[in-house]
């Protein structure tokens, strides 16, 4: 209703042109501004310190007992990955879910060659002990490799 309106009056500007990027140029304006802003304030205002201690990382206000840069396990990073594919890989079964009805028995059919891939490469994972944690899975996997 409110596009004849416009349509009719002669209100409606084309795409491009100054009348309909003003509302973007102000908005992006004043997010430089706030941003600016913030950033001066809390230059201007916060606290400077300059003491040794300031500079040591802790944690619960307990000081340090080791360097803090450790380097993680690639076990750590291993999980992290399995987690993002899987989980990408749910959110994809999720949609397909909410459209079972359109997609049909073709859309059928392919949920389950998806989900037998899946079963298939979480049994490889499985079976090649990249879910594996702890010292006694890895001394049982050394133990294999020296015999």
């Amino acid at each position: 209703m409110l596009y004849e309106y416009e349509r009719d009056h002669g209100m409606l500007a084309e795409s491009g042109s100054p009348a309909v990027l003003w509302p973007l140029a102000v908005y992006f304006g004043l997010t430089l501004l706030m941003v600016v802003g913030m950033l001066g304030f809390t230059y201007f205002l916060g606290e400077r310190h300059r003491q040794r201690a300031t500079g040591t990382p802790y944690e619960s206000g307990m000081p340090p007992t080791r360097s803090a840069r450790l380097r993680p396990s690639v076990d750590f990073y291993l999980l992290a990955l399995f987690f993002m594919i899987f989980d990408l890989e749910a959110m994809f079964l999720f949609i397909w879910a909410v459209v079972v009805r359109e997609a049909g028995w073709l859309g059928y059919v392919e949920a389950l060659v998806f989900a037998a891939v899946l079963m298939a490469a979480l049994v490889y994972l499985w079976r090649l002990g990249a879910l594996d944690w702890g010292q006694a899975t890895r001394r049982k996997k050394q133990g294999d490799l020296e015999e």
